[in-house]
């Protein structure tokens, strides 16, 4: 069974589509990478499979995860799923993380809120060795996140997406703000956790694309207008867009 599937997805605001009939799977264990300009509908994609889309917004068609219908469910429901059965890795940790609490703390409370018996003594220990997982010193479980570099915070991040071990993994734009050098080993990183898990790897740089995915889909003015194996789409695309995308990268 897919880990995600979505089916004939529409975001829609005062009958205008964001989004416009989107489907795609992702298999357990599968990278896929989503691709395209800003504004092409990317991380609304992202944020209606999370059950994140503003009341303003009219969501159709089918989003199941692990089979369970994610459009439609309660926002009780929704919240035991996010961070448990699936969690997201954002551009910009500082707007997800709280400034006022140490990492450490806010690496165990993402464990801890989706336990029936919580334990805050093995979560804090839980929360140390996560750190260590995604190679931060034992000091930063102490720090607060503007104490820490904008690569430090995106590894407390994955940390957090990672702490209930979901069967999917959202990251959007998770490298953009960082250097070269951090943004490989953030990319490494994610590589490793994500063995056993689905991957929804949003991006308009097709160079980590090509390092971290294995299929990729191409998202223009809400529409996925391309998809197939990264290696395929990138030699011999088939569509005008996806030539334009890989022509700009190129130059």
């Amino acid at each position: 069974m897919s880990v995600l599937t979505v089916q004939s997805l529409t975001v829609s605001v005062d009958g205008d589509w964001l989004v416009d009939d989107v489907s795609f799977e992702i298999e357990p264990g599968e990278r896929v990478g989503l691709i395209g300009e800003s504004g092409s509908g990317k991380t609304l994609t992202a944020s209606a499979v999370m059950g994140l889309v503003s009341d303003e917004l009219t969501v159709r068609g089918s989003i199941r995860l692990n089979g369970k219908e994610i459009v439609g469910a309660r926002e009780r429901e929704l919240a035991r799923s996010r961070g448990r059965d699936m969690a997201m890795v954002f551009q910009e940790p500082m707007t997800a993380l709280n400034p006022t609490m140490r990492v450490g703390k806010q690496v165990a409370e993402a464990m801890l809120v989706h336990r029936t018996r919580p334990d805050r003594r093995d979560a804090t220990k839980a929360a140390a060795e996560l750190l260590d997982l995604v190679q931060l010193p034992d000091r930063a479980a102490k720090a607060y996140p503007h104490q820490l570099s904008g690569g430090q915070r995106q590894r407390v991040m994955l940390a957090m997406a990672l702490a209930n071990d979901p069967s999917l993994l959202i990251c959007d734009e998770p490298t953009t703000a960082l250097d070269v050098t951090v943004q490989k080993q953030i990319l490494e990183l994610i590589l490793a956790a994500t063995d056993d898990k689905a991957l929804l790897f949003i991006t308009h740089d097709l160079a980590v694309v090509a390092s971290v995915c294995e299929r990729v889909m191409v998202m223009r003015d809400g529409k996925i207008v391309e998809s197939g194996p990264v290696q395929d789409v990138f030699t011999s695309p088939s569509h005008e867009y996806t030539e334009h995308l890989l022509a700009v990268s190129l130059d």
